[in-house]
């Protein structure tokens, strides 16, 4: 049986359960996994936002966790890319890209090289997007564009 290398790629911003939930079950299913750490560049270009946490403090934080064997900075919006330097056989996202039109291009790409995309649960409780919400609240600052400056 070949050996299953997953990858899960992620921002890792604000670092919080549901990124850990990501990261312990893409383990589960996997017995290689390396973490994709988006790029501050990737980032702005996917989600229009600049992580509050430095690239290097979110490599740090990802490579401690005990479900990750090897983190990297991944800096391709293509993962077919990513894929190329990297080498997986497993792509792991959140279920809340499924049928999504960023999802079926993910999947198109993935099925071109003869990666699997396994869809896990998203944690609906807690999110990057959420906790920049409660800091902007709590701050009295307008929002993302505030806390990125």
């Amino acid at each position: 049986m070949p050996v299953k290398i997953g990858y899960a790629s992620g921002v890792y911003d604000l670092f919080h359960i549901g990124h850990l939930n990501l990261l312990r079950q893409a383990r589960e299913r996997c017995d290689f996994l390396i973490a994709g750490v988006a790029s501050a560049d990737m980032s702005r270009r996917l989600k229009g936002i600049t992580p509050v946490v430095p690239l290097t403090e979110r490599l740090e934080i990802v490579r401690g966790i005990r479900f990750v064997d090897e983190a990297v900075v991944d800096e391709h919006v293509n993962k077919a890319e990513t894929w190329r330097e990297v080498g997986f056989n497993v792509f792991f996202k959140g279920d809340d890209w499924r049928g999504t039109p960023k999802g079926d291009r993910l999947e198109r790409d993935m099925d071109l090289i003869g990666v699997e995309v396994v869809y896990l649960p998203y944690t609906p409780t807690t999110s990057s997007t959420m906790l920049r919400r409660a800091l902007s609240v709590m701050t009295g600052s307008p929002g993302d564009s505030a806390l990125n400056a």
